[in-house]
């Protein structure tokens, strides 16, 4: 079998993607129309069909009103559901549409709605039709983007939203072996258009993966590089858990969700590795600020002035600055961090700029 000649998703492999829910109440499954989603729906109706017990099943689509099409779209998919015997429920996007960020506020709004039909079933578990081919995609959006390596790792197979779990059981198949499973069944599907239109990022990609795979970049590879930036990264943030736990002061445990500062033992701030040291405070500025996460570049430039800082010869007060909603000051042998003040009416934050405060200011 190769991508070449792809075969069918068997039951089989679907099982072994899906058992895992068996014991879920409910699922709600994600599903435009498309060939993905399409493939999803039908090889979870059969797994859910195969056994005498399991959760009931629920195909809900979004409309998000942006081409005429997708009305009768959703009606497709409406009644492929009935005659796979899924219940199905449309839900539409109102109200008045950007007119930049179009993708990413849909995919917002898509998000909110689907887990609006989670509550409402008492369904803990949104299912979507992600592949293989999508995480190849989204490595290489972050690539150019310059991520961390939390980004380069791409998706996971779970992820929490709020209150519900985003689950993507066909995370390693191509999507050319859906589309062959859609054929074998002789199952339709339609297509947004927008998955082929350059004014996107993502399309843009897509049509550079050929040439990339010719190169030995293809989907594959990609996916396993992110496998690998996700086991780093989970090794990288136990580092930063024994960080802190290390670096509380006796008698002053680390305050990550409780009220009053966090406090961190400078002289052992200044000795950590670079990477665990900005991720330790991120992690602070993250349970004591309130302007929301600082950009990676800005963070990383403010980690190493702090722990240059915090190397240098003891004073009174040796750094005292904001980042994103946070107060943090390096004073005598600890680093407080802190809610920081409001901000004056009419002010803004400084864009990354970090400074130290001379001695005894």
């Amino acid at each position: 079998m190769s991508d070449a000649d792809p075969a069918p998703v068997t039951a089989a492999e679907a099982d072994a993607r899906l058992r895992r829910f068996q014991d879920d109440p409910a699922l709600i499954i994600a599903v435009s129309g498309g060939t993905d989603s399409t493939a999803l729906l039908m090889l979870a109706a059969r797994w859910r069909a195969s056994r005498a017990t399991g959760p009931q099943l629920l195909a809900v689509t979004i409309d998000h009103g942006l081409r005429a099409e997708s009305a009768e779209e959703a009606a497709a998919v409406a009644r492929l559901s009935h005659r796979l015997g899924v219940g199905h429920r449309t839900l539409r996007w109102t109200g008045p549409k950007p007119k930049t960020g179009i993708q990413e506020k849909a995919r917002a709004a898509r998000y909110g709605l689907l887990a609006q039909a989670a509550r409402e079933v008492g369904a803990s578990r949104v299912l979507t039709a992600h592949t293989l081919d999508d995480q190849a995609e989204t490595v290489l959006f972050r690539l150019a983007r310059g991520s961390g390596l939390a980004g380069l790792a791409a998706m996971d197979q779970d992820v929490a939203i709020g209150d519900v779990i985003v689950s993507r059981p066909l995370l390693d198949l191509p999507k050319v072996r859906l589309a062959a499973t859609l054929a074998a069944e002789g199952i339709g599907h339609s297509e947004d258009p927008s998955n082929d239109d350059p004014r996107f990022a993502r399309p843009r990609w897509r049509g550079l993966m050929p040439a990339l795979a010719a190169e030995g970049l293809d989907a594959r590879t990609l996916a396993q590089f992110a496998a690998r930036a996700r086991r780093a990264d989970a090794a990288l943030e136990w580092a930063v858990d024994a960080a802190a736990a290390r670096l509380s002061q006796p008698g002053r445990a680390m305050q990550w969700s409780k009220a009053g500062p966090i406090v961190i033992d400078a002289a052992g701030f200044a000795a950590l590795p670079a990477e665990i040291a900005t991720r330790l405070l991120g992690r602070a500025i993250a349970a004591k600020g309130h302007e929301g996460p600082p950009g990676l570049g800005q963070l990383e430039r403010f980690s190493a002035a702090l722990q240059q800082a915090a190397g240098a010869e003891r004073g009174a007060v040796r750094f005292r600055r904001t980042l994103a909603g946070a107060l943090l000051t390096l004073a005598g042998d600890h680093l407080l961090v802190e809610p920081a003040p409001p901000r004056r009416a009419g002010t803004r934050p400084a864009a990354g700029a970090v400074a130290a405060v001379s001695k005894g200011r």
